[in-house]
């Protein structure tokens, strides 16, 4: 029974005979994740711009309950960050930063993508 597999070289599904190495898996997981980690850093950035600048209002309790969230989500990884970097004033690096980390990682990944089939 021919399988449908995604190849991380070329982002398509493509038919199969044989099962995929069970290392592929892992791969795609761990691309999904940094993918998910990605989109929420972005949402969060421009979150803080449209409550900044008051057109989002911190008072509509869906508002507030998903800028909790997404709060409780990044602070952690952002303090550890923040704790590394020089003052800045107001200016606020972290999101950058690891940004920056997520994208090494996964050019880290899809670089030594060989090591998973």
């Amino acid at each position: 029974m021919p399988l449908l597999f995604f190849d991380a070289g070329a982002p398509t599904f493509a038919l199969c005979n044989e099962r995929p190495p069970p290392m592929t898996s892992l791969f795609q997981i761990l691309m999904l994740l940094l993918n998910i980690v990605w989109f929420i850093i972005i949402a969060h950035v421009i979150m803080s711009w449209l409550i900044n600048f008051q057109v989002l209002n911190l008072r509509q309790p869906l508002v507030a309950q998903v800028w909790d969230g997404l709060n409780r989500l990044l602070e952690p990884v952002y303090g550890r960050v923040r704790s590394i970097l020089p003052q800045m004033g107001g200016l606020d690096l972290a999101p950058l930063v690891v940004l920056i980390a997520v994208a090494v990682l996964r050019i880290l990944l899809i670089n030594n993508a060989a090591m998973f089939y």
